[in-house]
């Protein structure tokens, strides 16, 4: 019994001869790849027609990949709006004026960026309005002075730690002095520090 793709079998076989990748043929006739695998049996092909097949295979791979990063980049991108929406708008039901609500958000903050090996209350996070947000409720809800905070930098190797020490002073209005320890990352030796 022939198959219903009998009558593409010369047209098929022309465009294997001449190279073509069983995918390709498939696309181009619409016809199944076992079917064609079958036709194809006895078919030898070049070895530049094989390298060939496997250059447009990997470029076809190549541009998937790019293609498929940049739906999932795409996707993040949506998913980081609507969370910031949905952020902003719980934002605005809070009464920054109630202790409560203070409370309980500094208690989420410090679950997700708090430390939790030392003693001491700490909080890591390179987002100035998250450690802004940190030290204003320390200061109004806690009563902790500005004396008894410290703060530790991570910083990079090629990074100047007096400078990046005045830039988070300032940034979150708190002494020089209260930045005593600087730790640099050897990791990062040799690598260059991009700008933001």
């Amino acid at each position: 019994m022939k198959s219903r793709w009998y009558k593409l079998r010369p047209t098929a076989t022309r465009y294997r001869r001449q190279g073509y990748s069983i995918r390709s043929i498939e696309k181009l006739l619409g016809i199944p790849r076992s079917t064609l695998s079958g036709w194809f049996q006895d078919i030898v092909l070049s070895k530049k027609q094989q390298q060939d097949i496997l250059k447009r295979w990997k470029k076809s791979l190549r541009k998937a990949q790019e293609k498929a990063g940049k739906w999932h980049h795409a996707q993040k991108e949506k998913r980081i709006q609507k969370g910031e929406t949905q952020a902003l708008a719980t934002l605005k039901k809070i009464n920054i004026f109630r202790k409560e609500h203070l409370e309980l958000a500094i208690a989420l903050l410090y679950l997700g960026e708090g430390s939790k090996k030392n003693t001491e209350t700490g909080l890591g996070s390179s987002d100035p309005l998250i450690l802004k947000f940190f030290i204003a409720i320390l200061r109004t809800v806690y009563k902790v002075s500005t004396e008894k905070m410290r703060c530790e930098l991570y910083i990079r190797a090629d990074q100047n730690p007096y400078r990046i020490k005045q830039f988070w002073s300032k940034e979150l209005q708190l002494p020089i002095k209260n930045f005593r320890q600087v730790n640099i990352d050897k990791r990062t030796t040799g690598s260059k520090t991009y700008p933001t």
